[in-house]
C-alpha cells in the first residue's frame, strides 16, 4: 500500500452546494446588478459596497440590497443614497 495522497481515503463531505427552489426573477437581478456595481465605483471598493448593502439602513427602512430587490422605486431610492454616501465620502 502506498502512501501516497492519491491512495487516501477521503473524509466524508460535510457540506454540499444547495441549489435553492427560488430562482431571483430577471428584473430584481438586473436591479441586484446595478446597484451593487453603483456601490462597488461610488463607495470605493468591495468592502464597502458590501458593509453598506447589506446593513440596515434606516432611511431606507431595511437593508439596501433588499429594498432594491423589491421594485424599481426601492432601487432608484438605494441608487440616491449611493450617491450622496459616496458625495459625502468626498467633501
Amino acid at each position: 500500500m502506498s502512501n501516497s495522497p492519491i491512495d487516501a481515503p477521503r473524509p466524508p463531505r460535510t457540506m454540499r452546494f444547495r441549489r435553492s427552489g427560488d430562482k431571483l426573477p430577471a428584473d430584481a437581478a438586473r436591479r441586484q446588478g446595478e446597484v451593487t456595481h453603483l456601490a462597488f465605483l461610488a463607495l470605493g471598493g468591495r468592502d464597502a459596497a458590501v458593509e453598506f448593502l447589506n446593513l440596515p439602513d434606516a432611511d431606507l427602512g431595511g437593508r439596501p440590497l433588499d429594498v432594491a430587490l423589491a421594485s424599481a422605486e426601492g432601487a432608484a431610492r438605494v441608487t440616491q443614497a449611493i450617491k450622496r454616501l459616496a458625495g459625502a465620502r468626498t467633501q
